[in-house]
């Protein structure tokens, strides 16, 4: 294989990934609370190449998280809450570990726990899932920093709000939420971020460009295709001129 075809096949790994990445970002537009992911790529050169004009391939140097802001939208719902600012909620997975995400469409699981739609318990500053009283049903306020009230003003309880050192070593698992893994850091709780009742927020995918990102792409992927296959002509082309030399 020739170096035209290592180059091109290189790009096409890339632009492979790249494209599940938009399309998963895609997919997630309307996924309230989600964070888009993207691609990070490196040019690189064989090991000890000096020349200024040495050929470059694409390597994978992993993924990163866009941690903007999304939109808040007004629901009126009074179990929606919504993240101004860097925080991050914190939900218990069913395998029993912390997930991270800012998905705030809550409701009241059959246990009495906060819960997000999908069943996740929200967790506590302690880290501990937050049991409401039976009888409350969806009389609670939420106050800027996560603290929940009933309408007498009585303390329930609290909603965790953390800051991440380092969001990028948080793995998707589905659902607007995120795993962590050992190299993470330490989790700190979060006071500047604020919390808004009877709002969501939006994805920050802008689908619009994520489209246009998948066709700037799917065009690339075309070129690097065509590229190799050229190559491979040439190729054959020389080894059937070199069989008939006599």
């Amino acid at each position: 294989m020739g170096q035209a075809n290592y180059v091109s096949l290189s790009l096409a790994t890339a632009l492979e990934r790249s494209m599940d990445l938009a399309a998963h970002n895609m997919a997630n537009a309307s996924t309230a609370g989600y964070k888009a992911t993207q691609a990070l790529f490196e040019a690189v050169e064989p090991d000890g190449a000096t020349d200024s004009t040495a050929i470059s391939y694409v390597q994978d140097r992993g993924t990163y998280t866009d941690t903007a802001q999304g939109a808040l939208i007004a629901t009126g719902n009074p179990l929606d809450i919504a993240l101004t600012g860097p925080g991050w909620l914190s939900y218990q997975t069913e395998a029993g570990s912390t997930a991270y995400g800012r998905d705030g469409r809550l409701t009241v699981n059959s246990d009495g726990q906060l819960a997000t739609l999908s069943g996740a318990p929200v967790l506590s500053p302690a880290g501990n899932p937050i049991t409401l009283p039976d009888a409350l049903g969806q009389e609670i306020i939420f106050t800027q920093d996560g603290t929940i009230t009933d309408l007498s003003g009585a303390v329930l309880g609290q909603i965790g709000i953390f800051r991440l050192p380092d969001v990028n070593q948080l793995v998707p698992m589905g659902n607007g939420m995120f795993l962590s893994d050992d190299s993470l850091g330490n989790v700190e709780a979060d006071g500047e971020t604020q919390l808004s009742q009877g709002f969501i927020e939006q994805s920050n995918v802008q689908p619009i460009i994520e489209m246009t990102r998948l066709m700037d792409i799917e065009r690339a992927y075309g070129r690097a295709s065509q590229l190799m296959s050229e190559s491979n002509d040439q190729t054959k082309q020389a080894i059937q001129r070199l069989g008939n030399v006599v």
